[in-house]
């Protein structure tokens, strides 16, 4: 008589932790949303980097977007901040305790509007923290009006035409100084978990631009954020590979077709050049592609440019090692006669 064979153990993490220690509560977005497809994809990289989940900050600001760090990581620290204000919220938290490891999620209206000028003084700075814009080039919040991502000549469901060139994010990011840029798509569960693992294990702004379509008001023909727009007009620059500081993995590629970029941490990634000789850390090519694509109406995916030895914010401000919101008030506070020195300097 022969017996079943026992069912297989759950998968676990190296902390030994499960898949279901990183979720958050249940979706209340629309069916179908590509911001629920990145909030797995952000599910998934958490467990396979095994991170814990209390070490984690979730930020985000006002919109479709910024409900979504309550999909993900229910057991880690969250602030849903003000419309567009989320970069001063994670630059205090982050100068607070930069031990932490910061997920900011916003949108396209809550990044280029209201949060535009937040969002300049953030890349420049290269605070350590990954900055996910979900775009969908419109207001999904808020009946669908066009964002300010969105294309020249795209059209809203009433026939509406965009007259007004899109900012680029990314092109603005690398401009201002952020030192990991890239681009994906929603749909594209491979090369979104490799950016994602990859954004999380650098040390700097990493601002990654996922293009999320709004299934209710920007799915439809003579939309360029559409789900069939942004498949037919994906221009891969390079194929990703990550491999965390803990692997100790060999990726083979054929000699010459591939470079390795090692991260602070000893984690490395692999670009695998795709077409065109594409080099990540040349900041003028990957700002010449971007313009490229963009007139032929393409969107250029993958990690756009990269500077791993660039200085984050909390480095150039030269902290201490220990938490600035854990040390006590004797090392915090100036003693009587500090301040007495410092006052008897200025006059």
């Amino acid at each position: 008589m022969s017996t079943a064979a026992p069912a297989p153990g759950k998968k676990v993490n190296r902390l030994g932790l499960e898949m279901s220690a990183y979720r958050g509560g249940k979706t209340t977005l629309c069916a179908g949303c590509g911001h629920n497809a990145i909030s797995e994809r952000i599910i998934d990289a958490c467990f396979e980097l095994g991170l814990e989940a209390r070490q984690v900050i979730k930020l985000s600001g006002i919109g479709c977007s910024s409900k979504s760090p309550a999909y993900f990581l229910g057991s880690a620290h969250g602030f849903n901040s003000v419309h567009g204000r989320m970069p001063s919220v994670a630059t205090g938290a982050l100068l607070a305790n930069k031990t932490l490891v910061a997920i900011g999620v916003s949108g396209d209206g809550d990044t280029g509007a209201i949060g535009i000028g937040q969002f300049v003084h953030l890349m420049r700075r290269n605070l350590p923290l990954v900055y996910i814009i979900e775009d969908n080039g419109c207001y999904g919040l808020t009946k669908g009006q066009f964002s300010p991502t969105a294309d020249v000549g795209s059209t809203l469901k009433n026939g509406v035409v965009n007259d007004l060139h899109p900012i680029d994010t990314c092109l603005l990011a690398i401009e201002l100084g952020a030192s990991f840029v890239a681009r994906s798509f929603s749909g594209d569960k491979k090369q979104l978990l490799t950016l994602l693992k990859a954004a999380i294990s650098h040390k700097g702004t990493a601002m990654l631009d996922v293009l999320s379509p709004c299934v209710t008001f920007n799915d439809h023909e003579g939309s360029t954020k559409s789900y069939s727009y942004v498949k037919e007009h994906d221009q891969l620059v390079s194929e990703v590979s990550f491999v965390p500081y803990f692997e100790d993995i060999t990726i083979e590629y054929e000699p010459g077709t591939t470079r390795e970029v090692s991260l602070h941490d000893g984690s490395r990634i692999y670009l695998k050049k795709v077409g065109e000789d594409y080099d990540a850390t040349n900041k003028l090519q990957a700002m010449s592609v971007l313009q490229e694509t963009m007139s032929r109406g393409e969107y250029a995916t993958g990690l756009l440019y990269i500077e791993p030895e660039k200085k984050d914010f909390c480095s150039l401000l030269n902290l201490v090692d220990e938490p600035l919101a854990q040390l006590p008030l004797d090392r915090v506070r100036p003693s009587r006669e500090a301040l007495e020195e410092i006052m008897e300097a200025q006059r």
